[in-house]
C-alpha cells in the first residue's frame, strides 16, 4: 500500500488517489488520479492503472493480478476491476457514499470471485483525503 500512497502524493489538483497493480509480486502498473488535469471523467487511478497493466501484458485479461488503491473504488472503477479479472483488491479508505464493494456490493451483484480487503493503512489514506479537502474548502 505504501507504493499506492506514494503515487497518490503525486496528484496535483485532484482527489489524491493512487493505484498499483502487481503480477506475481512485481509492480506492473502505477497511476494516480488525473481527472482534473486531463478533463477526462474516466481518468481515475484505477482505470489508468488497468490500462497500463493491459498494455504491459498485451491483454485485457489481468488474471492473477492484485490491485492496491488508496481509496475504495467507485462503481465505474469497481466494475472495470472485475471485468479485467483482477483477483484481489486491497484498498485503504472506505468510501461510505460510493464504495463499489462496501456500500454497493458490486461483487455480489456480479457474482464475482474477486477477493476484497479494505482498511489497509486506512488512517494514512484517510489523512491524504482529509488534507486535500481541507485545502480546497
Amino acid at each position: 500500500m505504501k507504493r499506492a500512497i506514494d503515487e497518490a502524493l503525486k496528484v496535483q489538483n485532484d482527489v489524491p488517489v493512487g493505484a498499483i497493480i502487481l503480477k506475481d509480486g512485481e509492480v506492473i502498473a502505477l497511476a494516480h488520479n488525473l481527472k482534473e488535469e486531463t478533463q477526462d471523467v474516466t481518468a481515475h487511478a484505477e482505470i489508468l492503472a488497468i490500462k497500463v497493466a493491459q498494455n504491459k501484458l498485451n491483454s485485457w485479461h489481468l488474471d492473477g493480478c492484485e490491485m492496491f488503491v488508496t481509496l475504495e473504488p467507485c462503481p465505474m472503477c469497481g466494475w472495470a476491476i472485475m471485468q479485467a479479472r483482477i483477483k484481489t483488491i486491497y484498498f485503504g479508505s472506505y468510501d461510505s457514499q460510493y464504495g463499489a464493494f462496501s456500500k454497493l456490493e458490486l461483487n455480489k451483484i456480479a457474482n464475482s470471485p474477486i477477493k476484497i480487503y479494505g482498511g489497509i493503512n486506512e488512517l494514512e489514506c484517510d489523512k491524504l483525503l482529509e488534507d486535500f479537502f481541507m485545502r480546497i474548502r
